[in-house]
């Protein structure tokens, strides 16, 4: 009830809510739409971060997905200093509110 609220004031006074953004414009994207990715910097924080639940530095991490603490969409860079283990259901919390 509360973020409509917000949604229309925030549309009567012509500005949107930095949770509400829909994209970034700015971004480069792959052949289907999404946020390119760097698979450089995702090996670099899978040897530095081993997996939490095999101890593994490479290859799957089961229960487990490489979080962006600042989303891509919000401006966050792809790079290890902003990448986190998080449990799948964790992410998809987050993601709800992304």
């Amino acid at each position: 009830m509360m973020r409509l609220a917000v949604l229309l004031l925030a549309s009567s006074l012509a500005i949107t809510p930095a949770w509400c953004a829909a994209k970034c414009d700015s971004c480069a994207r792959d052949s289907h739409g999404r946020i390119q990715r760097s698979a450089t910097a995702k090996h670099t924080f899978e040897r530095s971060h081993p997996c939490p639940s095999t101890g593994k530095t490479s290859g799957a991490c089961s229960g487990y997905v490489i979080d962006h603490v600042k989303p891509l969409k919000r401006g966050g860079s792809d790079a290890p200093s902003n990448m986190q283990w998080q449990t799948r259901e964790a992410a998809k919390q987050k993601d709800k509110t992304e």
